[in-house]
């Protein structure tokens, strides 16, 4: 009941700035407010869920039988050009095995690692009067580790690219 009243002062709070957004937010916070309450006074036997696991059943059996039609009607006219590799239309030179730097793959990872990071900004962002002092300590901790491994990496060097 708690997070219904949450989402209900959120959504009157968004609808301030954006007007239009009012009928379908109200609509999505009182069905999900029906459902977690229907949820919560209900009891489930096991029949409950025959319907679930008869349509997964028929899903799955369509996925296999259609695989294994198409593999066996389908045309099998193998010949050298058709075996080749094709790449947009430009010749394979070469081998596709060739080594890459494994600095490519660190910012890679760097760049999924912090952007993940930011992510956890927008939710404080959010209930920043609700967090009061305590979430603020915490949210300058975390950003405080955040630029120490940010620091840590321009000290390496692992952004300098050759």
């Amino acid at each position: 009941m708690r997070a219904v009243l949450y989402l209900y002062k959120y959504t009157a709070r968004a609808a301030e700035h954006n007007t239009h957004t009012i009928v379908p937010m109200v609509f999505v916070v009182t069905f999900a407010y029906l459902f977690f309450v229907n949820l919560m006074n209900t009891t489930y036997v096991p029949a409950d869920y025959l319907p679930v696991l008869i349509q997964l059943g028929l899903a799955l059996g369509f996925i296999v039988t259609t695989m294994i039609v198409t593999h066996n009607i389908g045309p099998k006219r193998n010949s050298q050009k058709k075996d080749d590799p094709f790449e947009c239309g430009i010749p394979v030179q070469g081998d596709a095995r060739t080594p890459i730097s494994i600095k490519y793959f660190l910012i890679a990872i760097l760049f999924v690692i912090f952007d993940v990071e930011v992510i956890f900004l927008y939710p404080w962002a959010v209930n920043f009067k609700g967090l009061g002092m305590a979430g603020f300590i915490e949210m300058i901790l975390f950003m405080g580790l955040l630029l120490a491994g940010f620091y840590y990496i321009i000290r390496k060097g692992v952004l300098k690219w050759e």
